[in-house]
């Protein structure tokens, strides 16, 4: 089955939603159509829409810079454009840069889980475009992860750019339906929202169904095998651990100079469905983040079936493996003001987790899902049902 994206929709229908108006574009490279053309391209080169502005996430326009590295306002190079950073001196766009724009266009992949700051930045434009009475259009994608939610739901007492809203860490919606929801309850001045649907695409259905290419969003997301183990790996970023970052292979390693790789494979393995996923010994040498230039062993975590594996329950059970082989070793990453909340919690989004001996057995245990998954009921973009 051939999945079609937001902007291939619009591109049937011509643009002419956006005839006549002043265009600004939120993206980076993964906003391409079914074909891998640019939506940047697109829009720029088309005769009826008036591009007059880009809007840069976390990681650039052009999906180059590191986490956590600011992005300064620019110029695109071979239009003109102005490029206005959404993750630098703001984080909410400014009267000014509305004020050139008559709608906003959002054309960017998301990966379907709350630490990814990409869906956070659409909703501070969100609620711009509301203030300001500017439009919003929503090219909508498939969330990769499927439309099933799992995971803690965030307290709001943790509420960042690694999650603003009370949602799952795996919400299971996509970019359009996570605006809607927004829009409808969290937004203090809704704005006029428009949701250019993908077709063909069903809520049961993860990223190798859509039939189409993996782009990297951004440059420790390389392909949809780190989608799969994200929701769960990137709570080590929490920890003293490495997360792999530096590496070929972030987020589907874990390692540190006084781990022994073997004593840990055989531990984490031990507690493995095998027919899921298996661990192997691994040894890397990050260039950048924790342990630059050092050895670190561990293990790399390889996915036989990807759709009964369970990143998060896997990765705590990993992380609890860690620290009780390694207690003297292993560490919680401190705030760097004892008035901010850990890291850690701000992204698993609930409370004292980390004094808990099992970690698995509290998420189990946490009754917050059950009142967020009737979050799709009010949310028709999709069917539900399966796509056979």
């Amino acid at each position: 089955m051939s999945v079609y994206l937001g902007i291939d929709v619009l591109r049937r229908q011509h643009f002419k939603p956006l005839k006549g108006k002043r265009v600004g574009l939120f993206t980076n490279p993964s906003g391409v159509d079914a074909q891998l053309r640019s939506t940047f391209n697109i829009l720029s080169q088309s005769d009826d829409v008036n591009l007059v502005a880009l809007f840069a996430p976390e990681h650039g326009v052009f999906g180059a810079v590191q986490d956590g590295v600011h992005i300064d306002t620019a110029t695109e190079p071979h239009t003109g454009l102005p490029i206005f950073s959404l993750y630098g001196d703001t984080l909410e766009p400014t009267a000014d840069m509305m004020q050139q724009v008559d709608v906003v266009v959002v054309d960017i992949q998301d990966i379907g889980v709350r630490y990814y700051t990409f869906m956070w930045t659409m909703t501070y434009l969100l609620e711009a475009c509301g203030k300001y009475d500017v439009e919003m259009m929503v090219l909508d994608r498939p969330n990769p992860l499927g439309g099933k939610p799992a995971g803690s739901v965030l307290d709001e007492q943790f509420s960042t750019l690694v999650g603003r809203f009370p949602v799952s860490v795996q919400h299971g919606l996509t970019m359009g339906e996570m605006a809607m929801l927004v829009n409808r309850g969290w937004n203090p001045n809704p704005a006029e929202l428009t949701v250019i649907p993908c077709e063909s695409w069903t809520r049961d259905m993860q990223w190798f169904d859509t039939g189409l290419a993996w782009v990297s969003p951004s440059p420790n997301m390389p392909h949809f095998l780190t989608v799969l183990q994200y929701a769960g790996s990137c709570l080590i970023e929490g920890t003293n651990l490495s997360e792999g970052r530096g590496t070929t292979l972030p987020f589907e390693i874990v390692g540190a100079p006084w781990i022994d790789a073997r004593q840990l494979t055989h531990a984490v393995n031990s507690k493995l469905d095998k027919q899921v996923c298996i661990a192997r010994p691994h040894v890397s040498r990050p260039s950048i983040s924790k342990y630059a230039d050092e050895d670190c062993y561990g293990i790399q975590l390889h996915i036989v079936n990807p759709r009964a594996f369970n990143a998060l329950e896997t990765w705590l059970m990993i992380i609890d493996v860690i620290r009780h082989l390694y207690p003297d070793d292993f560490a919680w990453l401190e705030p760097p003001n004892p008035k901010y909340p850990y890291h850690f919690d701000r992204l698993i989004g609930i409370p004292n987790i980390r004094e808990e001996d099992d970690l698995v057995r509290v998420l189990k245990s946490d009754s917050s899902l059950m009142s967020y998954t009737n979050l799709w009921d009010n949310l028709t973009l999709y069917d539900i049902r399966t796509s056979s």
